[in-house]
C-alpha cells in the first residue's frame, strides 16, 4: 500500500477545508444580504463546530499514514505535529473563547474588543502553509 499518496491527499483536501471555510465563508457570510450578526455568529458557531471535527478526522487518518509509512523522515513528521498542535491549540482554547465571546454577543451584552479572531486566523494560515508544505515534500 503506498502510504504516502494517501497522505499526500489527506493533507492536500484538509488544507482546502479549511481555507474554503476559514478565508472565505467566515467572511463572506456577513456580506450576504440580509445576514445579521446574530445569524451570521450562529451559522458561524455552527461551521466551525462542524470543521474542527472534521479536521480532527484529518488529523487522526493523517497521523495513522504518517505511523503507518514509516519512512517520510522527521520533517515530515514535524509538519504533521506542528499542524495538529495548532489545532488541539484551536479546539481547548480559541475556538471555547470564540464561542463563548459569540454567545454574549448574540445574548445582547457588550462585549470589549478582542484579538481572539486575529490569533485564529493566524493560526490558520500558519496551518494551511504547513499542510501545504507537508504535502509538496511528500510529492
Amino acid at each position: 500500500m503506498n502510504y504516502t499518496s494517501y497522505l499526500v491527499l489527506v493533507t492536500f483536501v484538509w488544507a482546502g477545508f479549511m481555507s474554503a471555510i476559514s478565508f472565505m465563508e467566515a467572511w463572506l457570510k456577513f456580506r450576504a444580504p440580509g445576514v445579521t450578526l446574530h445569524v451570521g455568529l450562529s451559522i458561524g458557531r455552527l461551521v466551525f463546530r462542524g470543521l474542527n471535527k472534521v479536521e480532527w478526522a484529518f488529523a487522526l487518518v493523517a497521523l495513522a499514514l504518517l505511523l503507518l509509512g514509516n519512512g517520510f523522515g522527521i520533517s515530515p513528521a514535524f509538519l504533521l505535529f506542528a499542524s495538529i498542535l495548532i489545532l488541539l491549540l484551536q479546539t481547548v482554547w480559541l475556538l471555547p473563547a470564540m464561542d463563548k465571546r459569540a454567545e454574549s454577543v448574540m445574548a445582547g451584552v457588550q462585549v470589549s474588543k478582542s484579538v481572539l479572531h486575529f490569533y485564529y486566523v493566524g493560526a490558520e494560515l500558519v496551518k494551511v502553509i504547513l499542510l501545504i508544505s507537508l504535502g509538496m515534500q511528500l510529492l
